[in-house]
């Protein structure tokens, strides 16, 4: 019996609702807690320049902000989200002096 579920009957579609409910675990990267998108959405967190949608100064340069799963490994991608992250400070602080 698997700890949690020890007061249903085993193997009955409740059991392995249980089962999956307290077992199940991503082994994948986790991704998209911020989306990343136009800045009139009402899901959007940050826009395309990786700025925090309502806060100056704060920016999200992670595997949070794609809006899609990969149906790849997100290792490429993510890499590339922090090169355009660094371009975009770059710009910022060169538009300064």
């Amino acid at each position: 019996m698997f700890p949690g579920c020890e007061n249903i009957e085993f193997k009955s579609a409740q059991y392995w609702e249980c089962y999956a409910r307290h077992y199940a675990i991503s082994l994948h990267h986790i991704i998209g807690s911020c989306k990343m998108g136009a800045r009139t959405s009402n899901s959007t967190v940050v826009d395309s320049q990786l700025q925090v949608i309502g806060a100056k100064y704060l920016r999200v340069i992670d595997a949070s902000i794609m809006p899609v799963i990969p149906t790849s490994n997100t290792n490429a991608p993510t890499l590339m989200i922090g090169e355009k992250g660094a371009i975009e400070i770059l710009k910022y602080w060169d538009s300064k002096s």
